[in-house]
């Protein structure tokens, strides 16, 4: 089976918002062994949405496309979709009703244009969505297969799962490909690629990849479905060669392997945040069940406030400055106390543009922990980018700093 995937969204030919819808609907086809041959992005336009549609099908047996399903005018997809396989739009009352029945539940009255969700295409079957007021839609005809899915990622998970697999699974006729990711922290991506070498050198460059974001990297590795063995040795061979640089496996985060060894633990977490603002905080309670180990958050942006609420001395300030080891480890230190957790983390620095100087340019940032018996760490680096990416980095690196100190 041939498969190919068009995301749908003027958003998504920007700078502001990314296709992750993709990858994860690559992943379902790669597990059932189905051949991904094309990913394409068109924005909120009928003409081109249609075109695209015409020229995939006419080279794939399977075609998923996201997006354009909402209740709103530049929403297209159901219109450009039956004017590219000429059928009719049939309104469906019953998936009116249901999508007034589910603004209700949020004590809201339907809008009008939500009306517009239950058009669906002839001879399609309505694929429900739990999640979501926009169902999906599947048509079968003459040996191809054209899945419509929300673009909203929550809601195409749901129908992944519910919709797409069980599809996939009764026919699929190759051997599936077996995935096994591993996560690694705050490594660059030159430095994982030398570590690895000797998986390179043992099975080669295929079915090995790195897919690299700020402070994190996923290793990919995948082998045909039967060698079940080999897998296993090439995760081992790549925890040997990354050590404690691997916080996880699968789809887990840097802030859920936390809060596992925390809970394992029994152990409790604070943060004093000055150049992060709350980001720390924000992470960490993303983790459902966070509130049995995060105890709270001190954002503590002006010296005053790192005086009167975490207690750093005005001397340590005043010598030292804001940004510095000293008051990093002070301001652990005053976050522990007050907030009465077993571990605090706190982080100061310079996310620019503007307050660099020489001796501490844009970028430095210094973080620390602090901990039962006394135990503290300090840790000072120059992270490259904007503000935006000086403070996603602060936060990986302190949160990798607490995840090694908790090991």
């Amino acid at each position: 089976m041939r498969a190919a995937i068009l995301a749908v969204g003027s958003e998504l030919l920007g700078t502001e918002r990314m296709d992750t819808n993709s990858l994860r609907l690559t992943e379902a086809l790669e597990s059932h062994g189905v051949e991904l041959v094309e990913k394409r992005v068109v924005g909120d336009d009928e003409a081109r949405i249609a075109a695209a549609v015409v020229d995939l099908l006419g080279r794939v047996d399977l075609l998923l496309l996201t997006g354009g399903l909402g209740p709103t005018a530049d929403d297209r997809t159901r219109e450009a979709v039956a004017g590219a396989l000429g059928r009719d739009l049939v309104p469906h009352p019953e998936i009116v009703d249901a999508i007034r029945e589910r603004f209700a539940e949020m004590g809201r009255e339907m809008p009008a244009v939500n009306a517009r969700q239950a058009d669906v295409l002839a001879g399609a079957r309505v694929l429900a969505n739990s999640r979501g007021t926009a169902p999906g839609q599947l048509v079968e005809e003459s040996g191809k297969a054209l899945f419509l899915f929300p673009g909203v990622p929550a809601e195409l998970l749901g129908l992944l799962e519910s919709e797409l697999r069980p599809w996939l699974a009764t026919r699929s006729t190759t051997v599936p490909v077996r995935h096994r990711i591993l996560r690694v922290a705050c490594l660059p991506e030159s430095e994982v690629e030398e570590r690895i070498a000797p998986l390179y050198e043992r099975w080669g460059r295929d079915g090995i990849g790195l897919l690299p974001s700020p402070g994190d990297i996923e290793l990919r590795l995948s082998v045909p479905g039967e060698e079940h063995e080999r897998l296993e040795a090439m995760e081992a061979l790549a925890r040997r060669c990354l050590g404690e640089a691997v916080y996880g496996e699968g789809r887990a985060s840097l802030e859920e392997e936390i809060g596992r060894l925390l809970s394992e633990c029994g152990l409790t977490v604070g943060t004093a945040e000055s150049c992060t603002g709350g980001l720390l905080a924000e992470r960490i309670t993303r983790v459902a069940g966070s509130s049995a180990w995060f105890l709270g958050s001190i954002v503590a942006y002006a010296d005053g406030i790192k005086e009167r609420q975490l207690g750093v001395p005005r001397q340590l300030l005043c010598e030292h400055g804001a940004v510095s080891r000293e008051v990093a480890l002070a301001m652990a230190r005053g976050c522990r106390e007050r907030l009465g957790c077993d571990w605090a983390l706190s982080v100061t620095g310079i996310a620019g543009p503007g307050g660099g100087s020489e001796a501490k340019p844009v970028g430095t940032v210094h973080m620390a922990a602090s901990g039962p018996g006394g135990r503290e760490r300090a840790l000072l680096r120059r992270f490259p980018g904007d503000r935006r990416m000086v403070r996603r980095l602060s936060s990986q690196w302190a949160l990798d700093l607490l995840r090694r100190e908790v090991l």
